[in-house]
């Protein structure tokens, strides 16, 4: 994730903001950067809804790639993937599970952007340009964030596979905790974590290096830096870091899906032991199934999901001023 102290936003785009910070003193109380709590909680879900949704044709093309099982163990490709949901179950095919993205990713960026900024506050003591800070807070973030997120992702990756036994995420949520018992939703928590930690330093430092090298590219916007230029340098990080931390995300895939449509059983939620059985039946190139999809959702994504949180942090400081 990126930072979003108020020296990265564009008067172009942004109307000015007060820099008063008042300490936390309850979820009514206004936060740093102007705003209340409960305000970085809707901006934050919003922003998770959109970015999810708009990019869920991707995540179910990844899906399909890094899930082993008899029916889809030949898609090797992005194109072969795609081909093969719209031959088999048309432009509906890409939007199984969105639901339960949605009821996921909600409060899942709303736990996250909210524990960022307060993280990012108490951390910084008043430096706005702290990158250990901001890393510190981003892998405090999303420790909370997928322990939110991480049920519903189970359920939705699982609706994801081609022909998934489950009708719907009710379903899916009631067969799998009567079936396998609910600590199965949880598998893929350590993961996860172990997956965005990385995820999260990789993309801060190359946030960081793509907007200043862009920066440098027009001095005299410096101070008056374009919307185009975070939209830009976030792609840059989310597709880097994407890149980097497939293989983890193949496991998650694995244990999440374990037990359905063919796929592999695991006797534990090892990430060592899923890395081992994915060697052996496809090679270490097994590990990097689905990169071009995963690069392809988290560049745009970034972009997607920044903008509209800036956006409706902007729209709240315009309403919190009116009401000064």
């Amino acid at each position: 994730m990126a930072d979003v102290s108020p020296k990265y936003r564009t008067s172009e785009f942004l109307p000015p903001i007060s820099t008063d910070v008042t300490t936390v003193t309850d979820v009514g109380s206004i936060a740093h950067d102007g705003l209340y709590f409960w305000q970085f909680m809707i901006a934050g879900s919003i922003a998770g809804v959109i970015e999810h949704t708009a990019m869920f044709p991707v995540d179910t093309l990844k899906t399909r790639m890094q899930t082993l099982n008899s029916s889809c163990y030949s898609i090797f490709s992005l194109r072969h993937a795609l081909r093969s949901v719209l031959a088999v179950e048309g432009l509906r095919g890409f939007y199984r599970g969105v639901s339960a993205m949605g009821l996921g990713a909600g409060p899942a960026h709303a736990v996250y952007f909210s524990v960022y900024e307060l993280a990012k506050k108490n951390f910084s003591k008043g430096k706005s340009n702290n990158p250990i800070a901001h890393a510190a807070s981003g892998v405090m973030a999303t420790v909370a964030s997928d322990a939110v997120f991480t049920p519903m992702d189970t359920v939705k990756q699982r609706l994801q596979l081609e022909s998934s036994p489950y009708k719907g995420v009710s379903d899916c949520l009631r067969r799998v905790i009567r079936e396998e018992g609910i600590g199965s939703l949880y598998r893929s928590y350590r993961t996860t974590v172990v997956m965005n930690a990385p995820f999260t330093a990789v993309h801060f430092a190359t946030y960081e290096a793509a907007k200043s090298g862009l920066a440098r590219l027009s001095p005299e916007n410096t101070d008056d830096e374009l919307l185009v230029v975070h939209a830009t340098a976030g792609a840059a990080a989310g597709a880097l870091a994407a890149a980097i931390t497939t293989p983890l995300d193949v496991v998650k895939t694995q244990l999440q899906c374990q037990g359905v449509c063919g796929c592999d059983t695991f006797s534990r939620s090892s990430i060592g032991e899923v890395c081992r059985s994915v060697v052996r039946k496809e090679g270490y190139v097994g590990l990097i199934r689905g990169w071009k999809p995963r690069m392809l959702f988290h560049a745009p994504a970034a972009a997607i999901c920044w903008s509209t949180y800036e956006a409706t942090k902007s729209f709240f400081h315009v309403q919190n001023s009116g009401d000064k």
